[in-house]
């Protein structure tokens, strides 16, 4: 094989502005049109979203009543989006006076609940014209709020749910119901913790704020660019050390930050010419990138925004949502490195020499400290911390590890030298920057959280998601694989036009019961459905991470896709596992640490085997590749066997194991045949 020397510090040069900027307008796309403020308009937006961080920073180690703080939360994050957001691109760069008539009404909306006290919630039933005109005016402005953070699809759904609140009556069965007027819609969304205040807001207000401030400290006391550069120089020395290094550096930069495009655009900018270089084509390259960044969502100790509503939900720790997660991202992620094996094979990829770049040791002596900040979280919730003051105090240990390294610290000595004033060394510090971008970065989930709380609310009150379970259960017959398969079908087709949180949150007060209602676990029917919740994040027409990796790579979008499933199917039919068979639980680690200690650890290392055997299989057939390329028979064993394996029975594992062995003895003896000779 030949060598090709590659730079891999930096973004190169080969992505050239022009594709970052498309990736960017893909972002745009999903995550909303942003201003780009100058002068005091700029100082004055970075020093409210300074004070929505330190805020919630505060909340996190102080007791504030639960409805004061969601509805801040909620002030802040309108007064920011109208300001943040323009109403239309023509608009973009400045705030238009009607932007501040919608910011100053967001927190007027915040105000009059305060203000209202205990009465104003023991009215919810019967509100008055205030509270009607409050709550309407909410309503209006949290759906405007969506609609410039994440398009028109959401605003959409969202409307249609609150006319099924008023149309009840009027639809045929098993649809019908009562039908309620605006007093009672709103007395419920707007003076009660059910509606836009609800469990959703609830995780945005303590735990996705807080984890979101801690991914920007990591990321300003450059964690990220460590993390890059140290997966870099692991994997370094192999032909298939390109696709490895992406697949390491995608579980660390998207461990901590928890966004799957945020993950594929840094790392995409720094590793697409390499793995161009080693034969990747365009799409190819694009795919791995976003299914690496598509295992961000799924990883502790972050996951995705949707994990911490998984644990609100369900009345557990965030730590048992850790647990339930570690071995399905070790299958995910080991499902990638089979891939990327199999590239090297099919492809006849080339070696890759790294130039520059540290050893691994060498940069883990330097900058160990932030892997600390990362197993301190897991740590402070081992001692029994809450998981908001988890993640406050593992904020505090990445910022004051980060002045162990003049490279790394996040206030500047100059500050303590006398060099520059205290004032300016703060406010053009790392420390402001990340308090400002934590703001910022939960803009657009908590506007979905506000949005769905009033999907969740209309379910509630109507009553929605026992009738849907029910038509599930008829449509299935009471078979438990069909409705897995059909709950499956439902999260993914919402997922085609609503991003990973809301799709969650959707299909959880919907689709969930219908499991429950055939003795699936509670737990177990969550991660169900937040594992396909995941596949929104791939799935067009919001497939953002593929179309982000595509506008990096120059690759078709579409097929990039494509490319992208096919790296992430194997290891999201797993989830099939855990919901079909009593033994599949093992997978979750049994949903919680005290069933964990009393866990049969047998059972969980077979189940584990069987599902870490049937992704290979399912690799090697979706691949056409295993130690040689495979015959349509052999395609076909690998095929059925990764299906067998994935269904957790006595007989499918016989099937499945007996088809591996018989496709691998065909591989072997077709290897040593004399097409295959030396």
């Amino acid at each position: 094989m030949s060598e090709e020397i590659t730079r891999l510090h930096q973004p190169s040069k080969e992505v050239s502005e022009a594709a970052l900027a498309r990736a960017e307008e893909m972002i745009e796309r999903e995550e909303g049109v942003q201003n780009k403020l100058v002068g005091w308009l700029a100082a004055f937006v970075t020093t409210v979203a300074v004070a929505m961080s330190l805020f919630h920073l505060y909340t996190a180690y102080a007791i504030v009543r639960p409805e004061h703080l969601r509805a801040i939360h909620v002030a802040f994050v309108l007064f920011l989006s109208f300001l943040i957001f323009p109403v239309a691109r023509r608009f973009r760069h400045r705030v238009m006076w009607w932007d501040w008539l919608l910011a100053l009404a967001g927190i007027a909306t915040a105000a009059y609940l305060i203000a209202g006290g205990d009465e104003f919630f023991d009215r919810s039933i019967v509100p008055n014209d205030w509270d009607i005109a409050f709550g309407v005016l909410l309503v209006l402005l949290v759906l405007e709020a969506m609609r410039r953070t994440t398009g028109w699809i959401l605003p959409f759904i969202t409307g249609c749910f609150l006319a099924y609140a008023f149309f009840g009556a009027y639809l045929p069965a098993p649809w019908t119901h009562k039908g309620y007027e605006v007093p009672r819609l709103i007395g419920h969304m707007y003076m009660t913790l059910e509606g836009i205040f609800g469990t959703a807001i609830n995780v945005s207000s303590t735990l996705i704020i807080l984890f979101t401030l801690y991914g920007a400290f990591l990321q300003f006391s450059g964690a990220g660019k460590f993390f890059i550069d140290f997966s870099f120089s692991a994997m370094g020395g192999k032909p298939s050390s390109a696709g490895r290094t992406v697949t390491l550096a995608s579980f660390l930069l998207g461990g901590p930050s928890g966004s799957g495009v945020a993950t594929t655009v840094t790392l995409g900018a720094v590793a697409a010419p390499m793995l161009a270089k080693v034969g990747y084509n365009k799409e190819e390259a694009g795919g791995l990138l976003a299914a690496g960044g598509l295992g961000a969502i799924i990883s502790p100790p972050v996951l995705g925004a949707a994990a911490f509503l998984i644990a609100e939900f369900l009345k557990i720790s965030y730590l048992d949502v850790i647990l339930m997660a570690v071995i399905p991202t070790c299958l995910y992620y080991m499902a990638l490195f089979i891939m990327v094996e199999i590239d090297v094979r099919k492809f006849g990829m080339k070696d890759v020499v790294f130039e520059q770049v540290e050893s691994a040791w060498s940069l883990a002596k330097k900058y160990w400290f932030h892997f600390l900040s990362l197993v301190s979280i897991v740590a402070f919730m081992m001692m029994g911390f809450s998981p908001e003051l988890s993640v406050f105090w593992a904020t505090i240990v990445a910022l004051a590890t980060s002045f162990l390294r003049r490279d790394t610290t996040l206030l500047s000595y100059d500050i303590f030298q006398g060099k520059i004033s205290p004032w300016r060394g703060i406010a053009e510090s790392g420390l402001v920057k990340a308090l400002d971008g934590g703001s910022r970065a939960v803009l657009n989930v908590a506007a979905t959280c506000a949005g769905a709380g009033l999907i969740v609310g209309v379910v509630t009150l109507t009553g929605l998601g026992l009738k849907f379970s029910s038509i599930v259960l008829a449509y299935a017959g009471n078979s438990l694989l069909l409705t897995a398969i059909y709950t499956a079908l439902i999260v993914w087709i919402v997922g085609l036009a609503v991003p990973v949180t809301a799709s969650y949150i959707i299909c959880a007060v919907i689709a969930a019961p219908a499991l429950i209602a055939l003795k699936v676990p509670e737990y177990a029917a969550h991660m169900f459905i937040f594992y396909y919740a995941v596949l929104s994040e791939v799935s067009p027409p919001t497939a953002l991470s593929p179309f982000a990796a595509a506008a990096i790579t120059g690759g078709d979008p579409y097929k990039t896709t494509l490319q992208c499933w096919k790296y992430t199917t194997p290891a999201f039919l797993v989830p099939f596992m855990f919901v079909l068979d009593p033994s599949g639980l093992g997978l979750l680690l049994m949903g919680s640490t005290k069933a964990l200690a009393a866990a049969n650890w047998w059972m969980i290392a077979e189940v584990t085997l069987t599902a870490a055997v049937g992704i290979a299989a399912l690799a090697a057939g979706f691949q056409g590749w295993a130690l040689i390329k495979t015959n349509v028979i052999e395609r076909a064993l690998f095929i059925i066997a990764g299906f067998a394996l994935v269904y957790p029975s006595a007989i499918a594992d016989f099937i499945g194991f007996g088809g591996v062995v018989l496709a691998l003895v065909l591989q072997v003896l077709r290897r040593r045949g004399p097409a295959h000779a030396p």
